[in-house]
């Protein structure tokens, strides 16, 4: 899912005619002209100062990445499955994800996509946080990711995901917050403004479809999700393929398309935050 100078030196004083003054033309009509002409030297202009190097393009912003799931929750599913408030229902804490029939796991993918976003963001000059500091863990809860990006104050938010949905479903979409009466209320509209950036940058950067089974051009708003629910900051989620369909899985097993998403996410948030 979204933001370089010139500057001019002014010449007054070097060119006559640009500020007013008389041109170069002989003497006017009826007059002799001067016996002799004393011909000036050059004013000394004093050397230009040296401009600062462009900034990074994302320096000042601060971009929270949630890799979905961890590796680690199967193991623990007393945790996972402990009951958190999301605002709109109770849900689990957390759950296992999805895998592709070869069993490349979702939260594998998650990680390693996320891990090529932090480096090329962190090049670009944006402050980067994740949710998750590994994939062998447990968690966090759906509650506390949101608090992470709320507590660090991010420009932009972003959870990735790989689906699990039907063999025959295929291609990406965006999931946005809706209103509820709570606090994501008032960044809905921003979070709707991310979602769109980083949709087209995505389909651009990877050529993975639109989704055929759910949402309207890639976009799907919920309001079921705590992560989205709880935030408190422009934050969407993104569910980057199918990874039980076939043509998806292969792609997203593949490490030159995780890196050509993580390229793309990145694209998008900085339209996104350049703006």
């Amino acid at each position: 899912m979204r933001a370089l100078q010139a500057s001019a030196l002014a010449v007054c004083g070097l060119i006559a005619s640009a500020c007013g003054g008389t041109g170069s033309g002989g003497a006017a009509a009826g007059q002799a002209a001067p016996a002799t002409v004393v011909e000036q030297a050059p004013a000394k202009r004093t050397p230009a100062k040296q401009a600062p190097p462009d900034a990074e393009p994302l320096e000042g912003k601060v971009v929270v990445i949630d890799p979905g799931h961890n590796g680690g929750n199967y193991r623990d599913p007393k945790a996972v499955n402990r009951q958190v408030n999301v605002l709109t229902k109770w849900k689990p804490c957390d759950t296992t994800g999805t895998e592709t029939n070869s069993g490349y796991t979702e939260a594998a993918f998650t990680w390693d996509v996320s891990q090529r976003l932090v480096k090329i963001l962190e090049d670009r000059g944006a402050k980067v946080k994740l949710t998750r500091t590994g994939n062998d863990g447990v968690g966090p809860c759906i509650t506390q990711r949101a608090a992470i990006g709320n507590k660090a104050k991010a420009d932009a938010a972003i959870s990735i995901h790989g689906d699990g949905s039907a063999p025959g479903n295929h291609g990406f979409h965006i999931i946005m917050p809706r209103k509820i009466n709570g606090p994501v209320d008032k960044v809905v509209g921003a979070s709707s403004k991310l979602g769109i950036d980083v949709r087209n940058a995505y389909a651009k950067g990877t050529g993975i479809p639109y989704s055929n089974y759910i949402g309207r051009n890639a976009l799907d708003y919920r309001n079921d999700l705590g992560g989205l629910n709880l935030s408190t900051v422009p934050k969407i989620f993104i569910e980057c393929g199918n990874m039980r369909n076939a043509g998806d899985a292969a792609k997203m097993t593949d490490p030159k398309f995780r890196q050509k998403a993580a390229v793309a996410l990145a694209n998008g948030l900085q339209q996104y935050l350049k703006a």
